[in-house]
């Protein structure tokens, strides 16, 4: 078996064309007559994306219609995980092959369509119109016109013979124009602006900026007491989940977080089971969880007992009423005495009778 697969082997390598390489790939290309599946060098050979990315994208173009390229679908035909595939997607997806729409059926139904462009860059670019269909008055010309006619043989030089003396030619301007039917103005070409793209990612690209984290929370008052309880509590997480056992620069890295849960006057326990529960398998950088989880997590400082009473309405003062001493009406008024139309009928009086003594004077 080995002497016919290095025959078959050398025989192969004899029908490559052209001098072989003395170092990198060599090519064997053997024509398919079923069974494949044409990728182009776009995908193959993308500079961003992954391996993984690729392999998926060449897996899901192999498939027919139809089939479901889900998570849980591509992870039960291949050996990748399903975190694995699902970052392969998302890359697929930023960069235009893969897309995720919504529609709606005449039922009402919504559902969603999985989309795979094999080639998403020519979508950018205009789709080139069908050259149009010749009209009737041109196909009438067409058939109308003759024959040309077909060429002459060459004749045999003779010696003997002269050749015969050409015939008056008629003028250009003597000829009569055949009737040809008016052609219609160019239109002047005008820019024509590309389509929209019809896959637009809705995930960014792995290569763009990432913002950075937040900070570590920090106690507003640092005290011994709450860095002690902070050190403290850390070093015994390792208790509750072997997981979480930290090393001393990563404890004094953390001991700011957990003593600004502690000034905020969180329970130790709560702390404890806040930062245990539901660890990831495997944990690889528990520190790194763990500071996500002080920073995310943080509760707020407790309220203070004014905040807790209830808000008191402003107290309305009403004016009391009172009965006018003149005309028994009832008017609002702090004091008693007389209404405003009792009030204004004395002082008219009053400056009456005060004209009556300066005219008497």
């Amino acid at each position: 078996m080995d002497t016919q697969q290095n025959t078959a082997l050398r025989r192969a390598l004899a029908e490559v064309p052209g001098p072989l390489p003395t170092s990198g790939v060599i090519h064997i290309a053997i024509p398919h007559t079923d069974r494949f599946t044409i990728v182009g060098n776009h995908l193959a050979q993308h500079p961003d994306l992954s391996c993984t990315a690729v392999g998926i994208a060449v897996r899901i173009q192999s498939l027919p219609q139809g089939v479901e390229i889900g998570i849980k679908a591509l992870a039960a035909r291949c050996r990748e995980g399903e975190k694995r595939i699902a970052a392969a997607l998302r890359e697929l997806e930023a960069f235009g092959y893969l897309q995720r729409v919504r529609d709606r059926l005449p039922s009402g139904r919504v559902i969603t369509r999985t989309l795979f462009c094999n080639q998403p860059t020519a979508l950018l670019r205009p789709r080139p119109t069908a050259n149009p269909r010749p009209s009737a008055v041109t196909a009438t010309l067409q058939a109308e016109a003759p024959a040309p006619a077909p060429a002459p043989a060459p004749a045999e030089v003779s010696t003997s013979a002269p050749a015969p003396a050409p015939g008056p030619r008629m003028p250009e301007a003597d000829l009569p124009e055949p009737d040809l039917p008016e052609r219609p103005p160019v239109q002047p070409s005008s820019f024509v602006t590309p389509p929209p793209p019809l896959f637009v990612p809705l995930v960014p690209p792995p290569t763009a900026p990432k913002t950075p984290p937040p900070p570590l929370p920090q106690p507003d008052e640092p005290t011994p007491e709450l860095d002690r309880a902070a050190t403290a509590l850390l070093g015994d997480l390792r208790r509750q989940a072997p997981e979480l056992t930290l090393s001393e620069a990563d404890i004094r890295q953390l001991t700011p977080g957990v003593a600004a849960w502690l000034e905020r006057a969180a329970h130790p326990d709560a702390i404890r089971r806040t930062l245990t529960t539901d660890l990831p398998h495997p944990l690889r950088r528990p520190a790194l969880l763990l500071k996500h989880r002080l920073t995310a997590l943080l509760p707020p400082p407790l309220p203070g007992a004014q905040a807790l009473t209830a808000p008191t309405r402003p107290r309305i003062t009403m004016t009391p009423f009172q009965t006018c001493d003149d005309c028994d009406r009832a008017f609002r008024s702090p004091t008693p005495g007389h209404c405003r139309d009792c009030r204004e009928h004395r002082t008219h009086h009053s400056h009456r009778s005060d004209d009556a003594r300066t005219a008497a004077a």
